[in-house]
């Protein structure tokens, strides 16, 4: 009877796993081993937290990303991951976007926030890329920047003259980490208000980290 009672659960768990995508969840970095703890890649690091949580796994290549899809809050979305390298992270979006027929206020995106400590989150309805290449792409590629986003963030440069691209690029610290996977769960918590149409709840959550 136990393997009956599988079978129907893996029945129904397909039939959850059928439903339309109504959501892109992005989360930008660079590929490349070399990237993981990169403060540019917390995207990436919100992602491996969002598939561990919700039974995904972003293994399909497709759209110039690897994705996987997941019910996030009752919700079905699609978790991606551009491999453009991050200067070029909207063709990858874009392309996603049109395949679903999804509008920009659909596309969540995660990205780093240099303006912000480790272990900070800031959510916002829209806004300017602020200097960031990933997201400048995305506007370029999008054609607006009215779409969502959760920053996570990853820490001021040391001094002005300190080169921003090797800032983005350098190594968290094991404390900076720490602080960052700290602050996963309220955003995946975040997440979930989003996806529900609730992004002053988000806000809530998220802003008062």
């Amino acid at each position: 009877m136990a393997n009956i009672f599988d079978l129907f659960r893996q029945i129904e768990t397909k039939r959850e796993e059928t439903g339309p995508i109504t959501y892109l969840v992005v989360g930008l970095g660079n590929p490349g081993a070399q990237y993981t703890t990169t403060r540019h890649n917390a995207g990436f690091l919100a992602l491996d937290y969002l598939c561990e949580k919700y039974g995904a796994r972003t293994d399909r290549a497709r759209f110039k990303a690897l994705v996987g899809e997941a019910t996030v809050g009752g919700v079905r979305v699609l978790l991606m991951r551009p491999q453009t390298y991050m200067n070029h992270s909207g063709e990858a979006v874009s392309e996603a976007m049109r395949f679903y027929k999804l509008d920009a206020s659909h596309v969540i995106v995660i990205s780093d926030d240099i303006s912000l400590e480790p272990g900070r989150l800031r959510v916002r309805r829209k806004g300017s890329a602020g200097g960031h290449n990933g997201l400048k792409s995305l506007n370029e590629h999008l054609g607006t920047d009215e779409y969502p986003r959760i920053k996570m963030g990853v820490g001021k440069k040391p001094n002005p003259e300190y080169d921003l691209a090797d800032w983005v690029l350098s190594h968290f610290s094991d404390e900076e980490l720490t602080s960052l996977k700290e602050s996963l769960p309220t955003l995946a918590a975040g997440l979930e208000k989003m996806l529900g149409g609730d992004v002053d709840g988000a806000m809530q959550i998220c802003n008062a980290k």
